[in-house]
């Protein structure tokens, strides 16, 4: 049920109440004290959907940004809003949208720069894949094995990375998986963040032959965020990409980000009629973006004739 933060269906269902009688004779009786539940320590109580999204900034030719991630990779294109276009990958999404005309990004070699440095998607057949590069006249990828695995590394147009992986014959819903690698400036920092404020589940580390790093994922649903210590300090991208959760609801998370002085990108408040969002900043500038659908009341409706 991802949406982009211009279309998010608001969709509510109210109960039936049914009006029980009482003996005018009796007292009812009290109502049991209930304690008030504890707040969340970390924002993952309040997420409303098993998927993240991830969102990016193009500055290049985005004609070509969009056909690449659309055509070429074949996901499916869920229609632009409001200067945002939307490509589905299983139920996570990729939003871009046109950088500022100021805009300034660090791009070069995966580890030239800090925060969201990869995107890792599933694919079920490499001849396939290839084929549609040529077609649209693109190099052809360039895939080799490595651990036991089919994979290409390669820039898109815009020099942002992805890895590109076969997977043949695997369940259906592996091809909708989705991986954000984000190399970071101090390690147990971006670790501490996204385990102890977002909450999500830390896996085992994994050595990436074909990166040359060792990951520390970070997995929710069908998403893995993957975090790696860069080679030295290295410049950050903020207002690059960014990570999106959906939540309900979202005053708690931006509590608890103003207790544990979680960098504000953009403050607690209602972006567009009936979406509420905070905009926070991991260590590296990265902008994990929380949004709240919310009801608005419908206008009254004058008397019939």
């Amino acid at each position: 049920m991802t949406r982009t933060i211009a279309c998010f269906a608001l969709t509510f269902t109210v109960a039936a109440l049914a009006t029980v009688g009482l003996d005018a004779q009796s007292t009812p009786p009290a109502p049991a004290a209930v304690a008030p539940a504890a707040p969340a320590t970390t924002a993952k109580p309040y997420f409303a959907e098993s998927s993240m999204n991830v969102f990016r900034r193009f500055s290049g030719d985005g004609a070509k940004t969009l056909e690449f991630y659309g055509q070429v990779l074949g996901f499916g294109d869920v229609g632009a809003v409001g200067g945002v276009s939307r490509y589905q990958v299983g139920p996570s999404q990729l939003k871009f949208t046109r950088a500022g005309a100021n805009a300034k990004f660090t791009r070069g070699a995966i580890n030239d720069a800090a925060g969201v440095r990869l995107w890792t998607m599933w694919f079920p057949e490499e001849a396939t894949l290839t084929k549609r590069f040529t077609d649209h006249g693109f190099a052809a990828p360039v895939f080799k094995t490595v651990g036991g695995s089919r994979s290409a590394l390669i820039a898109d147009p815009d020099g942002e990375w992805v890895q590109l992986v076969v997977e043949p014959n695997a369940p259906k819903e592996a091809y909708g998986r989705l991986e954000i690698g984000i190399a970071a400036n101090d390690l147990e920092k971006s670790r501490a963040f996204y385990r102890t404020f977002v909450g999500l589940e830390e896996l085992p580390p994994v050595k990436d032959a074909v990166v040359g790093v060792t990951k520390y994922p970070f997995r929710h649903g069908s998403t893995t965020i993957s975090v790696w210590a860069t080679p030295g300090p290295k410049p950050v991208n903020p207002q690059l990409a960014g990570i999106q959760y959906v939540v309900k609801p979202v005053d708690p998370i931006w509590a608890l980000a103003q207790q544990r002085g979680i960098p504000v990108e953009q403050a607690l408040g209602e972006t567009l009629p009936g979406l509420v969002t905070t905009w926070l900043y991991d260590p590296d500038q990265v902008t994990n973006y929380f949004a709240e659908i919310r009801p608005r009341p419908r206008p009254a409706q004058p008397p019939a004739k």
